[in-house]
């Protein structure tokens, strides 16, 4: 038996109006179109679908089967393809984030405070992108953003700039290199560094400066969150090296003093990488927006 959705609105707009010619006006069809339809029901169904000699016609105990499973059927096929129109649109969607930048919760948060307002039907998740291969997961569709400071060349994905920023050494107030006026790679050679626990690679202060001069710390103490890393910091526990916007988010500095890396300083651009077919989403527009806004705002 192979009845299709055309044929079920039929029934019921037979059963609504009580004759074809008014069910043929109500999805303006010819009567000789619907007539056509009623043969092919009955032809694949083998049932009897109306009472006969009635007028306005009425359905049959199988004609009524047919119509009440329609009102179940009907509408959800309306809401599905409303669902589908809404994905196209990008009205609805999925923003899975892997973030390979473990201080990017700072500014995160706050943009998907703003994402949400405007876009409630897209299902948002954040994973921590040091924990899996995020960028690979992200090609197979597990992910469908990436957070890095560590652009990489794929056909199938771009990554967008949002911001340029500075990693900047970080020491309480009476620390020995509080007053210098910049702060080199060989100072860490006598420094407890605190740091997050994530590759050293990943970590600006060691991919930037430590290993390509050969210099390692006296120790390194690694702290999930950054509000715990200056406060420790602040205590004269030890020193560290974070984007220059954390400090300038944070709600208590006074204890802290911050210099540049290096004579010239040193800059980063922190990216969004996303699969090229997802880029024109007007909800992923709507993130790289937000996420170049928020923190300057």
């Amino acid at each position: 038996m192979n009845i299709e959705f055309k044929h079920l609105r039929l029934l019921l707009a037979i059963h609504e109006t009580g004759s074809v010619l008014g069910a043929a006006e109500v999805l303006n069809l010819s009567q000789s179109s619907a007539s056509h339809q009623i043969k092919y029901i009955r032809e694949q169904t083998d049932v009897e679908l109306f009472l006969p000699e009635t007028r306005p016609l009425k359905l049959s105990n199988a004609g009524i089967e047919i119509v009440n499973s329609a009102r179940k059927i009907l509408p959800e096929v309306e809401r599905l393809k409303s669902r589908i129109s809404d994905y196209k649109t990008g009205q609805i969607g999925r923003l899975h984030i892997a973030i390979e930048c473990h201080a990017c919760f700072e500014w995160l948060f706050p943009v998907l405070n703003k994402f949400k307002d405007k876009h409630s039907n897209v299902d948002v998740d954040i994973k921590h992108g040091h924990a899996f291969s995020a960028m690979s997961a992200m090609r197979k569709g597990e992910i469908d953003l990436v957070i890095s400071s560590d652009p990489e060349k794929h056909e199938d994905v771009d990554f967008h700039e949002l911001f340029s920023y500075e990693p900047t050494f970080i020491c309480a107030e009476k620390h020995r290199l509080a007053d210098a006026k910049f702060v080199v790679a060989s100072d860490f050679a006598r420094e407890h560094v605190i740091t997050y626990p994530v590759p050293r690679e990943r970590i600006d202060l060691f991919s930037q400066l430590l290993i390509p001069n050969d210099i390692k710390p006296l120790s390194i103490r690694e702290v999930e969150l950054t509000s715990v890393i200056l406060m420790l910091v602040g205590m004269g526990k030890g020193v560290t090296v974070l984007p220059d916007w954390v400090l300038k988010n944070s709600l208590d500095t006074s204890r802290l003093s911050q210099k540049p890396l290096t004579e010239s300083g040193l800059r980063k651009k922190l990216y969004a990488a996303v699969r090229t077919q997802d880029t024109a989403r007007p909800y992923i527009q709507n993130f790289l927006d937000l996420s170049r806004m928020i923190l300057f705002s």
